[in-house]
């Protein structure tokens, strides 16, 4: 964990700040269960209304492309309203949109009200380590932890108990219900909102220096981080898209336990948010990390396409490592910058850059089976993206930073 900023005293997590940690637990279990609530559902839903595959495709496609436009936007709208005000609407909205989603009539109302919720995820998403910025200055490495444990966690619990809650009542119920935990972080906010001093900066968002940012685009460094960021996040949104459907199709398995495997998929990324942190940092195991993404994403490609009946616990598991590459390359915006315009505009490119492209792989991957009415082409295009990080893994394993790498090829920084 990063040690306490200089002039700052630690103190007790919950001293005088219990509704700030409620708050921020609540916001980021919210920005995930939102995300994986709903793929497990298809064919329960698709008995009320027609689901095309595009359709689903396009749902897969909203987190990215929502996290990629609002990761733009939000810092214009904080210097607007404010730290607090706008976490209150985000947290509004998502909790307004889960509840829509569950009334959905249609496929395009089920997409609408998604697209809505997602907006509002890809808002948090930029306002958390603001947020722990300025509430716990003492407690950033602790808090960090804590949040983002907890959207691991909020990634693997709504898919698996989805099919049996939906079983059990419906499906609006099962994909609205999650609304409840983000209308309880509604309380915190307004409270923490009323005791905002007039007087206090809310500009704690930075926004990119347009020529630094511009740099980003000629650095391999930069274009490497980009790419472990997509592979990790084309495997994940795809997954959480399609994942369910394709274990039906071709292991066998009943929606039932496609949830539960979708599930087991997201809780492999709990042990990663709380260990490539500490491996990068402290062992310098970025090619290591690099290679076992590369190789569990292999297999569970590999088992999917030629044996998926036999183990697909097994390929699911190893698939769901893969995404390390996601938690790996967000210490390492940090670790491969020195300055820190140098580590906006870097994080700035990769998130952009990896969400744009991300965005197109869920409704790439559903047009190209309802092309072929079979997995084996999406499962070898995911293969190729798994393959995309050989290279990437070589260039960011270097230790080096962006401001080095500029100075080598183009002189003063």
């Amino acid at each position: 964990m990063p040690p306490t900023p200089p002039g700052v005293h630690a103190r007790p997590l919950w001293r005088g700040r219990t509704l700030a940690v409620i708050g921020i637990v609540l916001f980021a279990f919210s920005l995930r269960s939102a995300v994986a609530s709903l793929s497990p559902l298809f064919d329960h839903i698709a008995l009320d209304f027609a689901m095309p595959a595009a359709v689903i495709g396009l749902i897969g496609t909203a987190p990215p492309v929502c996290y990629a436009v609002f990761g733009i936007l939000t810092p214009l709208f904080e210097r607007r309203l404010g730290l607090e005000r706008l976490t209150l609407i985000a947290i509004v909205v998502v909790t307004v949109g889960m509840v829509l989603r569950g009334f959905a009539t249609d496929a395009a109302g089920l997409l609408i009200s998604t697209s809505v919720i997602f907006a509002a995820v890809g808002v948090g998403n930029i306002l958390l380590p603001p947020l722990v910025r300025t509430y716990f200055p003492d407690r950033i490495g602790l808090m960090t932890t804590i949040y983002s444990t907890t959207m691991a966690v909020a990634s693997f619990v709504p898919p698996l108990i989805a099919v049996p809650v939906a079983d059990a009542s419906s499906w609006r119920v099962s994909v609205s219900m999650w609304a409840v935990f983000a209308a309880v972080a509604i309380i915190p906010w307004i409270v923490m909102l009323m005791r905002v001093q007039s007087g206090r900066s809310d500009d704690d968002i930075a926004a990119p220096n347009p020529r630094v940012f511009r740099r980003m685009w000629r650095l391999p460094l930069a274009w490497a981080l980009a790419v472990g960021f997509l592979v990790a996040g084309s495997l994940a949104y795809t997954s959480f898209a399609w994942l369910p459907q394709l274990l039906v199709d071709t292991a066998g398995v009943t929606p039932a336990v496609a949830g539960a495997l979708l599930s087991l998929f997201a809780a492999m990324g709990l042990p990663a948010s709380l260990l490539v942190p500490l491996l990068v940092t402290r062992y310098h195991a970025t090619r290591l990390l690099f290679g076992v993404a590369v190789l569990t994403g292999f297999a569970g490609i590999g088992g999917l396409l030629l044996a998926p009946q036999a183990a697909p616990w097994l390929w699911v598991g190893l698939l769901g490592l893969a995404p390390l590459l996601f938690p790996l390359t967000l210490v390492l915006l940090g670790l491969r910058s020195r300055t820190h315009e140098g580590a906006v505009a870097l994080s700035g490119f990769v998130q952009s850059i990896g969400y744009a492209i991300v965005a197109l792989f869920p409704v790439g991957i559903g047009l190209l089976h309802g092309a072929t009415d079979s997995w084996t082409g999406p499962l070898l295009v995911l293969g190729a993206v798994v393959a995309a990080a050989i290279p990437a893994g070589v260039i960011v394993a270097r230790r080096t930073t962006i401001e080095d790498e500029w100075e080598r090829r183009h002189g003063a920084w």
